[in-house]
């Protein structure tokens, strides 16, 4: 790099205090009121917030170096991205037009403005898709909005515009006091010149902000943190149009859970308003390299010569970052990232002209280490041995490409690096390697490298039987194996790592090949379809929604985790379906030796359904002794309120609001939840009446006894009274002491059914109790159970008296081809020899409350986290805004920053303000812990 003179650098503004600028607001724009100083590297700048409550403004003193003509230049171009819909912080205009006034402190002219100060946030902590996706489109809006402006007094030389890049790392390198940093750096920043050097001539230019970072924006919501506005000017000029997405992108990689895949989304933003070019995606990521090598010379240049700057003491911390995860990947691979982003062609890297690696061409067999091999079947992935067991069965291969569910571990808060760049083999001791291409060879620590100008093959776990520097025909004996040995294939000069996140793996290819070709026999492995989603809209019916909008493919569950195609794995805390864990081995040799000798409908006789009934009934209190099997929630329920109807003769039922009952006819009418159904008040049938949900204060018992009596005294008692016995809809809500005693009492004096709707709390989930209903000292008519029944197979079943079960007969038979089946028959017995044998009830009790009690903790650090309901691993943590209103978009934000983070979460409630944490009831002490310090972390920086 080349030297420069010393007008690069702009020199420290003498100081300013808080007195001096209010009088300065005051005297030259009539404004009276307080100032305090914000942070700036060059300027001096001031909030004023004046006495008559009129709105605040900025006073802005420009560097001395910053002539009027250029701020004059400022404020037109505030102007033009206003006009664009783009908010900006406008200079207030003296009578001549003018935005201008020379101030002097101690003894040194500079220029002053009086600014429109726009309301909002900057950018902090953690980004969200939404504000990474609007900050790229912001950037693009200003610069299309700039295209036009006209200001030769404003075209300058300093050292924030690219082009100057060069000579300002060679006037600022000296202050660079760490020798490592500085020689990485320098190296860092040479190689990125060179590309855009090379690209320079075809690089368009026009006037840009030259400043537009996450500080220089703001965002008028504080909920969704997505900007609407930029602030901030003063490095306005004319230079390459592309250095703007450059200055962008950079400001972006310090955030918490940043990384280059995700600052891409910023690109695709700016590339859809204002389009790259070829020679601009190329040039953008060298830029960004530099713009970062750039900042943390600066702020070491700056904290010398200006030793109480803490706005800049303050920022290395993230410039450091910024210029690590800029060169976090080579150039080559985070331009295929830009040129993806942007629909630039890039091109795979394809092996030579070859011949074979091996000698003989011994048969390899394959090693399946993806995510749905069976031979990582029962949680055997998580071994740290489990690629060396299974590559000791004899002459094998892990195949390149494949995400490996082994590379993968629980408690991972970033998207794990599973996906192999080359091919690993296991073979016989001494099978001799010969050279695919003509090259040279090189010996290195873990085996050999065979160059050419093009490419390289690496083969660690060999020996090298030629001396170094030897060039090789192809066909030629190069090395012999020593047992396992890894391949891998780059572009010349190229280090890649031996796996790569899958996010990364496209880009990865420009510069990797696959090798497989070099192992007769071996093919890569397969390709996922990535329109599997595109599949699902198309055939299946959209009210089946899924989880979140760009759901991932998971293919395997394992006890409280679930696994995607990529081998991450994410925490499971909302499936009370999956109760004794997914994939649990006893539960799979049971089904599998049941299927393999009866599966048939329960009007044949045989063993499973008798016992399974049996022991359903033996779990509920007398008088409950008869079962009925069936195969769902809304069945279970459906059949409660038809026991019901069957025993008063009337249809009318009592309902609590805001609960889900199920999808049949019988069990929607009874469902109440906004959140599922919006209409769902207006269209109840005029035989459903409700009683409010007994969420909050008020005289909830009394009031619910009361509709009852008024039913009753309008000619239409109810027949059944519905209620989940803890309130799982809306996050696992207790009931006031004594509610369901006093109800089902007034219910059943005027001959109705009291039922208890536990297909979401029930059977052991809440630790202390099996049944809700036991919470509240109470004993309903039928019981309604399903979900943890089953833990994923379809089974439900209703529990209530002989007598009861008898009246159903006055409306004919009862008959579910599968409910009670021998499989579902053998899942229920199953399931209950598990939750008795691993005392999971036990398990839900103490570590549900030990979850409970740390999240408590956690929302005395957090207000918006405002309670905590719920018992055992049916738990609500409902979050609040400080105004007390329910936080809805910041819970669904939440759960989005969770899922980010490796957690599954999903929100509840009317208001969609509580998460539902019911997760199996195999959780572990370790997985709460990882739960809350992953809510921990979302609440501290940001959703």
């Amino acid at each position: 790099m080349t030297d420069t003179s010393d007008a690069l650098v702009q020199p420290a503004p003498p100081e300013i205090d808080e007195e001096t600028a209010a009088v300065l607001a005051r005297d030259l724009w009539g404004v009276r009121g307080a100032a305090r100083a914000l942070g700036s590297h060059q300027d001096r700048n001031f909030l004023i917030t004046p006495a008559d409550a009129a709105p605040r403004v900025l006073l802005k003193i420009a560097n001395p170096s910053v002539t009027a003509a250029e701020l004059e230049a400022q404020s037109a171009a505030a102007d033009a991205i206003v006009r664009a819909g783009v908010r900006a912080p406008r200079a207030v205009r003296f009578a001549d037009g003018s935005t201008v006034r020379p101030v002097v402190v101690e003894g040194v002219t500079m220029q002053a403005r009086l600014l429109e100060f726009l309301e909002g946030e900057t950018l902090s902590g953690y980004l969200s898709p939404a504000a990474v996706r609007e900050i790229g489109a912001l950037a693009a809006a200003v610069d299309v909005a700039l295209g036009d402006l006209v200001a030769p007094a404003a075209e300058r030389t300093h050292q924030w515009d690219l082009r100057e890049a060069p000579g300002v790392l060679a006037e600022l390198g000296e202050y660079v006091t760490d020798a490592d940093l500085r020689e990485s750096l320098s190296r860092a920043a040479d190689a990125a010149w060179q590309v855009v050097a090379g690209l320079a001539d075809r690089l368009p230019s026009q006037f840009i902000h030259g400043d537009l970072t996450d500080d220089n924006v703001v965002a008028g919501d504080p909920v969704t943190r997505v900007p609407d506005g930029v602030i901030d000017l003063g490095d306005l000029n004319r230079t390459w149009t592309v250095g703007e997405l450059a200055i962008t992108v950079s400001s972006l990689l310090h955030h918490d859970g940043m990384d280059l895949a995700r600052a891409t989304s910023a690109i695709a933003a700016y590339h859809a308003v204002r389009p790259l070019s070829s020679a601009e995606a190329d040039a953008l990521w060298p830029l960004v390299v530099v713009r970062g090598a750039v900042l943390v010379a600066s702020a070491h240049h700056v904290i010398a010569t200006d030793p109480t700057n803490e706005y800049a003491a303050e920022n290395l911390l993230h410039e450091r970052e910024i210029l690590r995860q800029a060169t976090s990947v080579p150039l080559e691979v985070a331009t295929a990232l830009v040129r993806a982003a942007t629909g630039h062609e890039t091109v795979t890297l394809d092996l030579p002209a070859s011949s074979p690696l091996l000698s003989g061409s011994p048969s390899v067999s394959i090693v399946d280490l993806s995510p749905t091999s069976p031979l990582l079947d029962e949680g055997r992935w998580l071994s740290d041995s489990a690629e060396d067991e299974l590559f000791a069965a004899g002459p094998s291969a892990a195949r390149f490409g494949e995400a490996r569910l082994t590379r993968s571990r629980p408690g991972a808060p970033s998207e794990p690096a599973t996906v192999a760049l080359g091919v690993e083999l296991q073979l016989p001791d001494a099978t001799q390697l010969t050279a695919p291409w003509p090259g040279t060879v090189h010996p290195t620590d873990d085996g050999l490298e065979l160059r050419t100008d093009t490419h390289a093959v690496t083969i660690d776990g060999c020996r090298a039987i030629i001396p170094a520097d030897t060039e090789v025909a192809a066909g030629q004996a190069i090395g012999e194996t020593a047992g396992r040995i890894w391949i891998q294939v780059t572009r010349a000069g190229i280090s890649a790592p031996r796996f790569a996140p899958a996010s990364f793996v496209p880009a990865w290819r420009t510069v990797v090949a696959d090798p497989s070709a070099l192992i007769p026999g071996l093919t890569p492995a397969p390709v996922g379809s990535d329109d599997l989603l595109a599949r699902r809209e198309a055939s299946f019916a959209d009210v089946q929604e899924h989880y979140f909008a760009d759901p991932p493919v998971m293919v395997r569950g394992w006890r409280e985790h679930l696994i995607d195609t990529d081998g991450r794995v994410y925490l499971d805390t909302l499936n009370n379906v999956t109760s004794v864990g997914h994939a649990h081995p006893r539960l799979v040799e049971a089904v599998a030796a049941q299927w393999r000798l009866l599966n048939t409908n329960s009007r044949f006789h045989y063993p499973a359904v008798v016992e399974f009934s049996e022991r359903l009934a033996a779990l509920a209190p007398d008088p409950l002794d008869t079962v009925f099997l069936v195969n769902s929630g809304s069945e279970a329920v459906d059949l409660a309120l038809r026991l019901g109807q069957a025993w008063s003769g009337r249809r009318d039922v009592l309902a609590v609001r805001e609960a889900y009952h199920g999808w049949t006819y019988l069990t929607d009418a009874v469902s109440t939840s906004i959140a599922d159904n919006p209409a769902a008040l207006q269209t109840r049938p005029d035989w459903v009446h409700t009683v409010p949900a007994p969420t909050g204060d008020g005289a909830y018992t009394a009031d619910a006894v009361a509709r009852v009596e008024e039913l009753a005294a309008e000619g239409t008692p109810v027949g059944a009274f519905i209620a989940e016995t803890v309130f799982g809809n809306a996050g696992g809500v207790m009931l006031p002491d004594g509610y369901l005693d006093a109800v089902y009492r007034a219910v059943r004096a005027h001959g109705g059914l009291a039922i208890a709707d536990e297909v979401q709390v029930g059977y052991g989930r809440l630790g202390e109790w099996f049944w809700g209903f036991e919470q509240q000292g109470v004993v309903p008519d039928v019981i309604a159970v399903a979900k943890a029944m089953g833990s994923g197979h379809p089974l439900g079943a209703v529990i209530t008296t002989r007598e009861i079960a008898e009246r159903y007969r006055t409306g004919g038979y009862f008959f579910s081809s599968a409910g009670g089946s021998p499989v579902s028959s053998i899942v229920g017995l199953t399931v209950l020899d598990i939750i008795r044998d691993e005392e999971l009830q036990r398990n839900a009790r103490e570590v549900g409350g030990y979850l409970k009690e740390r999240l408590q903790e956690l929302g005395r650090r957090h207000p918006i986290l405002a309670a905590v309901h719920g018992s055992g691993f049916y738990l609500g943590p409902e979050f609040r805004r400080a105004s007390g209103e329910p936080a809805t978009a910041e819970t669904a934000a939440i759960c989005a920053r969770l899922r980010e983070l490796g957690v599954i979460a999903q929100p509840t409630g009317d208001h969609q303000n509580i998460l539902k944490i019911k997760p199996p009831m195999v959780f572990t002490r370790d997985s709460a812990d990882e739960l809350v310090a992953a809510l921990d972390r979302v609440l501290t920086t940001g959703w």
